[in-house]
Order: structure tokens, then C-alpha cells, then sequence
């Protein structure tokens, strides 16, 4: 049997367009008065982001609609909810005799990218309902948009489960980072010789279940932990290195960018030429710690540990930090950094400037830390790298399936693969 060509249809043609209108921001919310406000930054991965609402609705989109940013990031794709949307999304509503609800949404994922580049202005970059009205897709018959749907919803289930066990397992982290750091490793024992969590028991019935605490400038502890200034334990804390980054050079330079989920990644490296001497000082060595000592509040305090082979140096908006490996495991360290409670005390160490915060060596080096025996650091520490190593499994696993949604997408609309022999 020979493959059928499909047709293609006008966007305008087989569905609604509604352009987005703002209320007055007056109307605006974050308690949940009134219904959805919707803005460019509310898309997500299938379905919008809801951080905000509004009392009066101008103009409002509906579960059977997909919507379509059409400002600032231009080409974004959301099935619709009920909400108020702003004048930077479209919802396109399907004409149901014609396209499926999801077929549409799968095309402009395909498409939504073309249909980014027709966008125009000099401030910000627009499109206009008579441009996406006029753009084309192909259109094959309902019963095999049926089939489209069916293939690619099951990859994106896929997807979609390996996010909730990645996100699930990021709570679990966060649960024993606030356990660990707080009542160290006997905590475990503890958690499963009682249903209550660790932190509603007295700290007479924590004793009885044979962990002592004493109070310091910190909080509550381990009895055999320390409490010191981080510059005790360091070897040193020094800036990077002034020098601006080009394409080409000998030496690649990392930069904040390259610190993400307390690992040091090579995306988007670039590359300084040094004297031998300046290379010496600036050298990262396996252990070190990256800190990001400038930028938004949000960023200061991102923290990375150097982990990596070949000659690399740090730019001159992070620290290196470099412990003393007889009194602090780096890897103890930076999960202690990362902890959201310490991102917290950092930021109020941070000098606040006209755009940008900083957090000085000198202020960091006074920063009091929890210090627990070098064998309970180490135990800490392969606690966290088991959880990390679960969601970097997940993570990939998800990777894989992104991409496979992507090929069969467009392999699908290129109809280079014939949908018809794939489901029965």
C-alpha cells in the first residue's frame, strides 16, 4: 500500500487564534484570588507554570486550546489551561472536525521554531496573528493525527515519569541533607527505630536513643562534632584570575556558568593564554572548590567540586577553595555549602551593591561550618554521591527519551515514517 500524502492547512484555517491581553497589574495576585495569569515565563515543559492570578480577565484560554508565545521568547508550546493570558501568548483553539487538540501542539513543537524566525522589532521581537494565522502545517486525516498522538503521548509519558522520580529523589536529598547536617549519621538509625520524624522528638528522647547534642553558635549538634570558621580547615581561599576569556587559548578558564548542581561542567568553555608562573597560582587541582563570590543574590554562594583532568584555571568571580584533607573532605564540604539552610546564611554574608551582590574571601573564610569526624564526613558525603548518582541515572534515562520523542517527531511530520504501520 502506497503512503498518502497529506495536505497542508493554514493555522488560521483549522483553528481560533485569541491574542493575550494583560490586566491592570492592580488585579495581580499570589494567593490564588481569581483565576491563572499566564505570561511568557509561565511555560513549562507540557502545561504552564500558575505563580500568579488576577481578579479581572481580559482575555482567557481554555483547556481545549494550546498556546503559543508570541513575544520576548518567541516559539514556546503549552497545552492550554483555564486562565487569563497576557498579550505575549496566543491560544489557538481547535476547530475539532479538523485537528486533535494534541496533534496541534505536537506540530508546533515541531514548527514553533520556524515560526519563531518570522518575528520582528527592534526592542523586542513579535508575531502577529496574520503571521502565525498564514504559516502551514500538514494536516493528515483525524484518524491518523489519532495515531500521532498515541505514539508521542507515550514517549512523553516516559519523560514525564522520569522527571517525578527525579524530582521525588531531589526531595529525598533535600530530607537527608536537613537530617544529616543537623543530627549526623546516627540519625538514620534513629528515623528507623521510630515513625516520628527525628525533628519532633525532645532532645531527652534523642538522647535515650543514644545521640547527644550540645548547642552552639550554629544550632543543635552532635556532641562530637566541632564548629569552626571555614578558614581554620582551608589551606587557602583566593580569587581567580583577571583575564578575559576568548575562543581559542591554552588554558580553558571556568566561569560561574560552569558550576551547576555542585559539579563542574565544560558547556561553553572558554580559553586564556598564561605565563607559567600565573598558570601555577591558578591551577584547579581534583578536590578544589568553586565559589561563585559575585552576582545576583540568587547565584552568590553556587557552589562546585573540581573533579575533572587536564590544566584548567578559574576566572576571577569565583574562589577556590582548597581544604586542609586531614580535618575537611572537600566532598563533605561542598554537599555542606549546597545545603539549602547554608545558601540561606551565606547570601546574608553578601555585601549588597547597586546590581550585584559579593561575597568577600575574608568574609567567607569567618564563615562557621559543622565539623564532623573525618570517618562520619566521609559517610556523609557517599550518602549524598548515592542519591546524586540516582538522579544523574534518571536524569539520563530521561535524556534519551527527549531524544527519541524529538526524532520520532520529526521523522513523523517529515512522514518519513509511515504512522499507519506502527499501530494496529
Amino acid at each position: 500500500m502506497s503512503k498518502m500524502t497529506w495536505s497542508t492547512k493554514k493555522l488560521g484555517e483549522i483553528c481560533e487564534i485569541i491574542a493575550g491581553q494583560a490586566p491592570p497589574s492592580k488585579f495581580y495576585n499570589d494567593e490564588g484570588k481569581g483565576i491563572p495569569f499566564l505570561t511568557v515565563n509561565s511555560f513549562g515543559g507540557v502545561y504552564p507554570k500558575i505563580e500568579r492570578w488576577t481578579t479581572k480577565c481580559l482575555k482567557e484560554s481554555f483547556e481545549r486550546d494550546v498556546l503559543f508565545s508570541v513575544a520576548g521568547s518567541l516559539g514556546l508550546v503549552n497545552l492550554g489551561i483555564n486562565a487569563c493570558i497576557t498579550r505575549s501568548i496566543f491560544a489557538l483553539r481547535p476547530l475539532n472536525d479538523i485537528v486533535l487538540q494534541k496533534f496541534l501542539f505536537y506540530a508546533l513543537k515541531k514548527y514553533g521554531s520556524q515560526i519563531a524566525l518570522m518575528g520582528s522589532g527592534t526592542a523586542q521581537k513579535v508575531i502577529t496573528i496574520k503571521q502565525i494565522s498564514d504559516f502551514q502545517i500538514p494536516l493528515p486525516p483525524l484518524p491518523i493525527q489519532q495515531k500521532i498522538v498515541k505514539v508521542l503521548d507515550t514517549i512523553q509519558e516516559a519523560i514525564d515519569i522520569h522527571e517525578k522520580i527525579i524530582e521525588k529523589t531531589k526531595e529525598l536529598k533535600k530530607s537527608l541533607m536537613n537530617l544529616l547536617f543537623h543530627y549526623g549519621t546516627k540519625a538514620l538509625s534513629i528515623k528507623l527505630l521510630t515513625s516520628l520524624r527525628v525533628s519532633e522528638l525532645t532532645s531527652s528522647e534523642i538522647e535515650k536513643l543514644g545521640l547527644k547534642l550540645k548547642k552552639t553558635e550554629i544550632g543543635e549538634i552532635p556532641e562530637n562534632w566541632e564548629v569552626v570558621r571555614l578558614g581554620e580547615v582551608a589551606l587557602e581561599i583566593i580569587y581567580g584570575i583577571s583575564k578575559k576569556g576568548e575562543r581559542e587559548g591554552k588554558y580553558p578558564i571556568l566561569r560561574m556558568n560552569n558550576l551547576e548542581d555542585g559539579k563542574v561542567n565544560c558547556h561553553d568553555l572558554q580559553y586564556v593564554g598564561l605565563e607559567e608562573i600565573e598558570f601555577g597560582k591558578f591551577k584547579l587541582e581534583k578536590g578544589d572548590i568553586l565559589f561563585n563570590r559575585t552576582n545576583s543574590l540568587e547565584l552568590v554562594g553556587k557552589t562546585a567540586l573540581f573533579n575533572l583532568d587536564g590544566d584548567f584555571v578559574f576566572a576571577s568571580y569565583l574562589l577556590r577553595i582548597r581544604t586542609l584533607k586531614d580535618k575537611l573532605l572537600p566532598e563533605y564540604l561542598n554537599y555542606y555549602i549546597n545545603y539549602e539552610k547554608t545558601q540561606q546564611e551565606l547570601k546574608t554574608l553578601a555585601y549588597r551593591g547597586a546590581s550585584q551582590v559579593n561575597i568577600s574571601a575574608s568574609r567567607l573564610s569567618s564563615f562557621y561550618i559543622p565539623l564532623p569526624p573525618l570517618p562520619e564526613q566521609q559517610e556523609i558525603a557517599e550518602i549524598l554521591q548515592t542519591i546524586d548518582q540516582k538522579i544523574e541515572i534518571e536524569r539520563k534515562k530521561k535524556e534519551l527519551y527527549e531524544e527519541l520523542f524529538k526524532t520520532m517527531l520529526n521523522k513523523i511530520m517529515n512522514q518519513q515514517i509511515n504512522i499507519e504501520l506502527l499501530i494496529y
